[in-house]
């Protein structure tokens, strides 16, 4: 077995370089100062080289067709069979693309920052047309045999989804999530939660949430950043990032539950599977089911509004609030610009405009000066609402300064696999509601432990969703949760 030996190896060591390129983009997202950003595009492109070279090299190669003509356990079955489907694809980028890749998406999201600031797209646009054209490369390279360019996209971050599969089912959501707008329309919304609190309570609530949820902050860090993200650094060192606002608690805190699911998962990873590659998220998809189950499904609730009432009257003694006036606030539904502080019932809709022009982009449709426009128009026939400038439009995620084409369509997989997972556990857990209530939280996340976190990705994400719900319709489980929660507080039935 020396190929394996040397394959779990080399595995390591490439985790370790994984680990160091995480710091970086760590510290780029929270305190590097904006004149290191020329150097730390450097410092990320070489350590991106470097990766790519180890992992393509004609060696590893080799190890993996003597381990497939092997007697091998399934654990090691599953190991060769995933780090096949990555070498196939990577040895065929030319270490000089991924190199100048990493070295546009460090100036693209600079570049990002500042036209935002300025709200100015024209700063922004020549940095992600090189971002537009390389993935374009990229996906040509890695995947020919695909039947879409952006499957090849896809295939980064949700292994096995495809174009054909994603258009189908965002029409399905469109139409149903549709339908329910339209039964609201011209109903009353609850109101809002606009008290004024200082920062530094809001602090020391998002640090209570955080280890009552169950995070470990001696795993772990909580700290400030302009988008809020989360990573994994290795086995012990999980960050997570928030921001906060004076006049808005439930953005700040949600943003906080949100990655601290994502940080649970990292921490909750099968560890004793390091070298194999298969201690790690079986795709984003799955990742963002368990912020977005964390954040809405639990963190949006009446129980947990209960539970944190208490808990916001301990830093803020004379604030009076209750919980259905928060749980009221927090499931506004309205048509709105931003996507990251949207709803729930509309959330995906703007995942619908990106994935639309994302798409666009990759057949050639269009180019980064078409998309204010194509932004715009998109906003208007799919969300009803148009950005009055590029800084609530076009400007208003990180992603594509970073390059991250294909990334999108995770955060709907991630609210459809969240509904099933919510709904299966309130099965399996008949005192769920009561336990949110009292702040009991772990033997919810002892399922999703088991059912989740521990399967890393020994297989792919459909198949771990599959083995924890059954046949459930993930599609139906979130329709008929929005129509549950959010047809309740505005007065309105799903129609049979």
């Amino acid at each position: 077995m020396d190929a394996w030996t040397n394959l779990t190896a080399r595995v390591r060591e490439l985790d370790t370089l994984a680990g160091v390129s995480s710091v970086l983009e760590w510290d780029q997202g929270t305190y590097m100062p904006k004149k290191a950003a020329n150097v730390r595009g450097d410092q990320s492109a070489l350590l991106q080289k470097l990766y790519h070279e180890r992992f393509t090299a004609p060696e590893v190669g080799e190890w993996l067709t003597t381990l497939e003509g092997a007697e091998l356990t399934p654990t090691q079955r599953a190991a060769v069979r995933l780090h096949r489907h990555r070498y196939n694809r990577s040895v065929r980028v030319p270490a000089d693309l991924v190199q100048a890749m990493s070295l546009a998406r460090t100036e693209g999201f600079h570049a990002w920052v500042a036209a935002k600031e300025a709200d100015d797209f024209r700063e922004f646009q020549p940095k992600l047309q090189t971002l537009l054209d390389q993935s374009r490369e990229y996906a040509a390279i890695v995947s020919p045999e695909v039947n879409h360019p952006y499957d090849a996209l896809l295939d980064d971050y949700d292994k096995g989804a495809t174009t054909a599969q994603l258009r189908p089912m965002f029409e399905r959501l469109a139409t149903e999530l549709g339908k329910f707008l339209q039964a609201i329309e011209g109903r009353p919304h609850p109101a809002e939660f606009a008290a004024r609190l200082d920062l530094e309570g809001q602090r020391r609530l998002s640090e209570r949430v955080l280890r009552d949820l169950g995070f470990d902050m001696d795993g772990g860090r909580l700290d400030k950043s302009a988008h809020p993200f989360s990573i994994g650094l290795g086995q012990g060192d999980v960050r997570v990032t928030t921001r906060y606002f004076e006049d808005n608690l439930l953005s700040g805190l949600g943003s906080t539950i949100h990655e601290c699911g994502h940080g649970m998962y990292e921490q909750g990873l099968p560890h004793d599977l390091a070298g194999t590659g298969l201690n790690q998220a079986a795709g984003m998809g799955m990742h963002e089911s368990q912020s977005r189950f964390w954040e809405n499904f639990v963190g949006r609730s009446l129980p947990f509004c209960r539970y944190l009432v208490p808990r916001m009257g301990g830093i803020w003694p004379n604030l009076e609030v209750r919980p259905e006036q928060l749980y009221g606030a927090a499931n506004r539904v309205e048509r709105s610009l931003i996507r990251v502080e949207s709803d729930e019932a509309t959330y995906n809709l703007h995942i619908i405009v990106r994935f639309t022009l994302e798409v666009a982009n990759l057949e050639g449709r269009l180019q980064a000066a078409d998309l204010p426009d194509a932004w715009n128009e998109a906003y208007r026939r799919i969300v009803g609402v148009v950005a009055p400038s590029p800084k609530t439009g076009v400007l208003q995620d990180v992603h594509w300064s970073s390059g991250y084409f294909g990334y999108f369509p995770s955060y709907t997989l991630g609210n459809l696999y969240a509904a099933s997972f919510g709904a299966r556990i309130v099965a399996d857990v008949p005192d769920f509601w009561e336990l949110v209530q009292r702040g009991e939280f772990a033997p919810i996340l002892a399922w999703l432990r088991t059912n989740v976190h521990q399967q890393g990705h020994q297989q792919d994400a459909e198949a771990i969703f599959r083995a924890a719900v059954g046949a459930r319709d993930p599609v139906e489980d979130f329709v008929a949760h929005i129509w549950s929660r959010h047809g309740s507080l505005y007065g309105v039935q799903r129609p049979t």
